[in-house]
């Protein structure tokens, strides 16, 4: 659906530069550089969402893993994680989980590790309590 709407979105900036006419030639000029700055930062969301749909579809949901990778569901002590995109927090079922990239600071405190190891993240220690 974001991947639609920034398309969308950026089309209808293109638009708005080819169609508008002014009464005078700058604020004519100054309106589409407008336009084109704008469809120019949709253009760059729609790449990124573009990447980010990508990696999510590299993503192997049938896969059980025992160690910290990508797609890995992981339970700690202080916080839960899903490994493939960030994505901030997502709430399922009640619980909270932080959808964390594989290139984020806290991955790569980590990865490999399996349940029952620790991690340190900002001087703070992690039991990683399950890993799926």
């Amino acid at each position: 659906m974001q991947i639609q709407a920034a398309k969308e979105a950026m089309d209808d900036a293109q638009e708005s530069a080819n169609e508008h006419q002014g009464a005078m030639e700058d604020r004519f000029e100054s309106f589409r550089e407008a336009c084109q700055i704008q469809r120019d930062m949709y253009a760059r969301q729609l790449d990124e969402l573009i990447t980010t749909m990508g990696m999510l579809r590299r993503i192997n949901a049938t896969k059980v893993n025992h160690e910290i990778s990508l797609g890995a569901v992981v339970l700690t002590e202080l916080q839960n994680y899903f490994i493939g995109v960030s994505l901030g927090e997502i709430k399922m079922e009640g619980d909270s989980f932080f959808a964390i990239s594989g290139m984020s600071p806290i991955y790569k405190a980590m990865a490999g590790k399996t349940s029952g190891d620790t991690f340190v993240f900002r001087d703070k220690e992690y039991k990683i309590l399950q890993v799926f």
